[in-house]
């Protein structure tokens, strides 16, 4: 097959457009043309007078060999790279270890599902509770301020990913086409083909619920085991090499453990820094949820054609390098979507974005954060958790400011550049659950980042026209868009210094989303295979 990249049309070209435009690419017949399939669709709205639609398509031909020869070195025609993929191992027979995964989001979910079809029968550990259990306290803490430190939107079946906007794109490295393995398998599970197909594809919570639970069907039928409520509270290391781990009381032994627990699991990560596990802080940013009507942002990156059903709601991608050398740029952009409450520990207050799949609600929001350094942080370079103490120590203040209820500080991004409190609301209506508490947000966070903000929203509405609209709502504080630390792991994917700990996904900052935890939970179960076979005296397939 060949593989036809850049083929522009028009907005609203009828279903024939495509076809004429490959037989004018090939320059073939109709008849030469036996199948087609798109591989990727995109818009292109860099002119918003004249929007269009860029395909890539794998086509067959009768004749392909004529077809190459003629048009080789031709711009834009490519042979179809083989995008299937192949399991690098089998289970021994009659192997009795079972590896252990600790935690169930995306990186666990696909680290267990790819483990469990090379037949290794994994044991999950997920100190959340099942995905709709976990939906219902997570939404006792949007409705009636009630929050369950071990099942809310961190913690659970699904991680975090699943009270996200679903977002299934990535910009990792991906030549093994891993991504299209995770898109694959959660066709299977019951997501829109679509999703192998649209650019910047995401699901939605509603249809990531059913998702997981299918997912969580198959590894069972294959011999895997998922606890939940199962909170790893110690792990047992031997001259450097993990012999197993202790939960609910329990010791279930194992040579081979996936550490695969997200950004917030701040109990596990001091926990391994007790017990030697090498990590160190890291970058990461903080910042404020930014609202505005959707029309707003809609009208500025489509002009016109702004509520196209092809093009649904617009999304944007914006950033500002500030004069005090820090750059602010937006995060988890969730267009027709909330910000939710995303605290996963009492006596704190964390924002986040999430949108349903038709993303039809009234705001558009995103995370505008300021990047900071492990030199920002209290009490490093001495303690690589430092990082881990100043989002609590942020997110605390955030819940002073919100009224100790777990309502979130709230204000106008006028009032918020004018340097004045807010104190009543304007056109737009934040969408944060349980509530807002109205005020100043200018203590919410370090002098610097204020600072950075206020530069930084004015430079950006002159990318995105009414970004700065005083009426826009800022909700605080967003302190999780990535982990505090990185677990450092070797090219075998085991931790430097504990043989058999396999780091993976968010929490270790080995990803960031859904897509690229989910690629790096398969890597992470090859490489773990891999060493279990090599255990056995086997080798690979």
């Amino acid at each position: 097959m060949l593989r036809l990249t850049e083929i522009k049309l028009p907005l609203d070209h009828d279903d024939a457009a495509l076809h004429a435009a490959i037989l004018a690419r090939l320059g073939i017949e109709a008849a030469e043309l036996l199948r087609f399939s798109v591989y990727k669709r995109s818009p292109d709205a860099r002119k918003r007078t004249e929007i269009k639609l860029i395909y890539s398509v794998d086509v067959e031909l009768r004749d392909e060999a004529a077809v190459r020869e003629r048009l080789a070195g031709t711009p834009h025609i490519t042979p179809t790279p083989d995008m299937s993929y192949r399991f690098v191992a089998q289970a021994p027979e009659g192997l009795a270890e079972r590896p252990i995964i600790i935690g169930f989001g995306p990186c666990g979910i696909l680290a267990a599902l790819t483990l469990a079809q090379m037949g290794f029968k994994p044991i999950v550990l997920e100190r959340g509770k099942a995905v709709r259990e976990r939906t219902q306290d997570t939404w006792g803490l949007w409705r009636k301020n009630k929050l369950n430190p071990e099942s809310n939107v961190q913690f659970g079946e699904g991680g975090a990913g699943t009270f996200s906007d679903g977002k299934l794109y990535s910009q990792i490295k991906d030549p093994r086409f891993l991504g299209r393995k995770v898109l694959t398998e959660f066709v299977k599970a019951g997501a829109p083909e679509e999703i192998l197909w649209i650019n910047r594809p995401h699901i939605g919570t509603f249809r990531l619920v059913g998702m997981v639970e299918k997912m969580r069907a198959d590894i069972i039928a294959l011999g895997g085991e998922i606890r939940f409520q199962s909170r790893v509270e110690d792990i047992v290391i031997e001259d450097g090499q993990v012999c197993g781990v202790l939960v609910n009381g329990e010791l279930l032994p194992s040579r081979h453990v996936v550490l695969a627990v997200g950004h917030s699991a701040r109990d596990t990560f001091q926990m391994l820094h007790a017990r030697g596990v090498y990590m160190e802080a890291k970058p990461y940013s903080i910042g404020f949820r930014i609202e505005h009507p959707q029309s707003l942002i809609d009208a500025c990156r489509y002009g016109a054609a702004a509520g196209h059903p092809i093009l649904g709601a617009a999304d944007y991608k914006l950033v500002h390098h500030c004069k005090n050398g820090r750059s602010v740029y937006s995060f988890c952009m969730c267009p027709g979507g909330t910000v939710v409450a995303a605290t996963s520990e009492e006596g704190r207050v964390v924002t986040n974005g999430m949108s349903q799949y038709s993303r039809n609600e009234r705001n558009a929001n995103a995370g505008l954060v300021v990047a900071i350094n492990p030199e920002d942080f209290p009490g490093y370079p001495e303690n690589p958790l430092a990082g881990m103490d100043f989002q609590r120590h942020w997110e605390s203040r955030a819940f002073e400011l919100g009224g100790r209820n777990y309502n979130a500080p709230a204000q106008l991004v006028g009032d918020f550049l004018a340097g004045r409190p807010s104190t009543k609301l304007g056109e737009v209506e934040p969408s944060y659950k349980p509530g807002v508490t109205l005020t100043d947000l200018s203590t919410a966070l370090p002098d610097y980042a204020i600072t950075a903000l206020r530069e930084a929203i004015p430079a950006l509405a002159r990318q995105i026209r009414g970004y700065a609209m005083n009426d826009a709502v800022l909700t605080g504080v967003e302190t999780r868009t990535s982990s505090p630390i990185r677990i450092r792991r070797g090219q075998d994917y085991q931790s430097v210094n504990t043989r058999g700990l396999y780091p993976a996904g968010e929490g270790a900052s080995y990803a960031g989303g859904i897509l690229s935890a989910a690629v790096d939970g398969i890597e992470v179960a090859e490489a773990l295979a891999l060493s279990m076979v090599a255990a056995c005296g086997g080798s690979a397939e």
